[in-house]
């Protein structure tokens, strides 16, 4: 018997039971249906964290304080305060591959427009930021040189922030309090939405000295303007290892130190940890859904053993008059590839329905970004077709193991 007959003998027994037949598919349908939308997920979320990298800017490098250590006990790396104003210069001035430099200071405050406030990140940057890391003025105008060289008291606001505190009217060319102090505010930066690090409209931007004179005063043991971290641009990529030794070494001779200080991380570096973080987590996520497979799987296993039951008279008949046991045993392994790959065509439909619907979602002003892949069909799709095949092999190896005479005796 060919394979089309055996094909059309499995469907013609598959639609003879059609509501028992659609309940094992059921759970193939279930089973794939989750693990496209679970994946869908996780490839969402890793295309996200990819993004929000790249968006920072091209052919970066994120120059960060060392540790502290207290108590003879190592802190988190950042808490030491090495870097300086004066570092981002000599780097920007004695490195020829590097194409800017971007510096900056990072704390939190208190921003207060009458009895509206918002507790939130106030950074202090220098007109390069804007370029560097790709934050540029919506309204209005970004931090300037002058504002830099005469410590002004202005500052630009991040979308969220300006939502909040002027609802209803241009903040630009209005004041707000900054932990008491009244700056003018001079722009509106574009929106950026949420990062890993946090939401990038959150956020309100000053000059870098009016940060370390007014909002932070700290300096090193040398005097130097304290700085959180360093972003540096490099002309090309193919530079990038070399502006990260020579970066290195500019610094160590500047500190003295015979132990690094600080950390020099390329933009690479963070991209493959998204990338490996989003990959950790789609596959746990295909895991969890791929329970539901194996759960149809034993549904598909549970219903071909009682239709072999069922039908040991048939089998009994069709030996008797010449069928062999490879012509059993191959009808029986396309009824439950049928069902499996029929549930799990089905399985992809509804699975791209549930993706589409969660990436519509919106939980607390956040979308959950999803993202349907080739790999993750061709997946789902060859997962169901050996989910079929393992399941369906025991029941058809005992459909073609029954003894003729006895399976004929069989009432």
């Amino acid at each position: 018997m060919n394979a089309i007959e055996s094909l059309r003998l499995a469907l013609r027994a598959l639609t003879a039971n059609k509501l028992r037949t659609g309940l094992t598919m059921l759970g193939m349908i279930i089973g794939v249906g989750a693990v496209i939308a679970l994946m869908s997920v996780g490839n969402g979320a890793g295309q996200m964290i990819t993004n929000q990298i790249q968006s920072m800017g091209t052919n970066l490098l994120f120059v960060s304080p060392g540790a502290a250590q207290q108590g003879g006990v190592r802190q988190a790396q950042g808490t030491q305060a090495t870097l300086t104003l004066e570092d981002a210069d000599a780097i920007k001035a004695n490195i020829p591959v590097v194409a800017d430099v971007a510096p900056e200071i990072d704390s939190f405050g208190q921003v207060v427009n009458g009895p509206t406030n918002v507790n939130t990140r106030i950074i202090g940057v220098t007109p390069s930021y804007q370029n560097v890391r790709n934050f540029v003025a919506d309204q209005g105008d970004f931090i300037t040189d002058q504002n830099v060289q005469a410590n002004s008291l202005v500052a630009v606001l991040g979308s969220n922030v300006a939502a909040s505190l002027f609802p209803d009217t241009d903040p630009v060319g209005q004041t707000v309090k900054i932990n008491r102090i009244t700056f003018r505010v001079v722009g509106v930066l574009a929106s950026k939405g949420s990062q890993a690090t946090g939401n990038q409209d959150d956020m309100v931007v000053v000059p870098i000295t009016t940060a370390q004179q007014r909002l932070m005063r700290t300096r090193t043991v040398s005097g130097g303007h304290v700085v959180s971290s360093i972003n540096v641009q490099v002309d090309s990529k193919d530079d990038m290892q070399t502006a990260i030794d020579e970066i290195g070494n500019l610094l160590r001779e500047r500190h003295r130190v015979a132990q690094d200080d600080f950390t020099v991380r390329s933009q690479e570096d963070l991209l493959a940890v998204g990338q490996q973080v989003g990959g950790v987590l789609t596959l746990l996520l295909g895991a969890i859904a791929g329970i539901s497979l194996v759960v149809g799987g034993i549904g598909i296993m549970n219903i071909m053993l009682v239709s072999v039951t069922e039908r040991t008279r048939e089998i009994g008949i069709r030996k008797a008059i010449g069928a062999k046991r490879n012509a059993i045993l191959s009808q029986f392994l396309i009824e439950a590839m049928v069902v499996s790959l029929v549930g799990g065509i089905i399985g992809i439909i509804v699975g791209s329905g549930l993706a589409y619907i969660i990436g519509q979602l919106n939980l607390g002003g956040q979308s959950i970004p999803t993202a349907i892949t080739p790999d993750s069909i061709l997946l789902s799709t060859g997962v169901s077709a050996a989910v079929g095949l393992f399941f369906g092999i025991y029941p058809a190896s005992r459909a073609a193991s029954l003894n003729p005479i006895e399976a004929l005796r069989y009432e």
